[in-house]
């Protein structure tokens, strides 16, 4: 399945990511690069800038609650045109309190569609709902969202009907926007159950939090594997009602262990 082999690695800002990408990841794979509230805009552009001047195609993510207003949202466009980036993925965030003016994706995203900067535009997707935002409300956001995005990205779920489910429903409402399916990478169980404990970021984190009985069962000795969640998946993707076009990995910037995966997924869908 082509949404199979279309992979691409969501990484953090942290010190090291760099040459861990470097060293780990082919410069054909696209990347993601997180915001985080403590690092701030900054550290995310700064690292998507240097990665895309090592040759990757990189969507810095943007938070909304951490742009000013509008100049600042154009400043943004700005500085990543100059650094070669015609890709973003836009969210609201997870700050408390609003730098500025804007407090949703929305807000960015006029701005961004104004500017004729991005060729890819990302919004996030929930198949589960969202802790704090009701679903009718989710949908509403949706909506408005649609028009001025390329592609959606589902955060982790791990029951694929549900995510499925979620798809078609999407395909039905936005027949143009893409669906990319997010799911987690090949971790320790070690690091899983610390990000299901709370030590990890965005709604990702949270909502692995509120799942440690659903990963208990899914984590193997040696770790989890996201190969059987992707079975389920598998016989699915090219049925005419969804517009599913690739995987999306949270890597937890175990970046190695996700590249060995990876090759192991290419090398089994070319044998099969």
């Amino acid at each position: 399945m082509n949404a199979l082999r279309a992979i691409s690695y969501e990484i953090m800002p942290f010190r090291g990511t760099e040459n861990a990408v470097l060293d780990h990841v082919p410069a054909e794979v696209p990347l993601t690069v997180t915001v985080t509230e403590a690092k701030g805009l900054e550290a995310t552009l700064d690292l998507s800038s240097a990665l895309r001047a090592h040759g990757y195609q990189v969507s810095p993510h943007i938070a909304a609650r951490m742009v000013k207003n509008e100049t600042h949202a154009e400043d943004i466009a700005t500085q990543l045109a100059d650094a070669g980036i015609d890709r973003v993925f836009v969210i609201g965030g997870d700050a408390p309190v609003p730098v500025g003016e804007f407090t949703e994706a929305l807000d960015v995203l006029r701005v961004f569609a104004d500017t004729g900067t991005f060729q890819r535009t990302g919004i996030g997707g929930y198949p589960e709902g969202h802790a704090k935002i009701g679903n009718r409300e989710l949908d509403t956001a949706l909506a408005a969202k649609a028009p001025l995005a390329t592609h959606v990205i589902t955060q982790i779920c791990f029951d694929a009907k549900t995510t499925l489910d979620w798809a078609r429903r999407v395909y039905r409402d936005h027949p143009e926007l893409e669906v990319t399916i997010g799911v987690p990478a090949p971790v320790s169980r070690q690091k899983l159950m610390r990000i299901a404990g709370g030590i990890g970021l965005g709604q990702s984190a949270r909502f692995l939090r509120k799942q440690q009985n659903v990963i208990r069962k899914l984590i193997r000795p040696g770790g989890y594997r996201p190969d059987k969640l992707l079975r389920a998946f598998e016989p699915r993707l090219g049925e005419p009602d969804l517009n599913i076009t690739g995987i999306h990995l949270f890597t937890f910037n175990e970046l190695h262990g996700a590249e060995a995966w990876r090759q192991a997924l290419l090398a089994r869908l070319d044998a099969g």
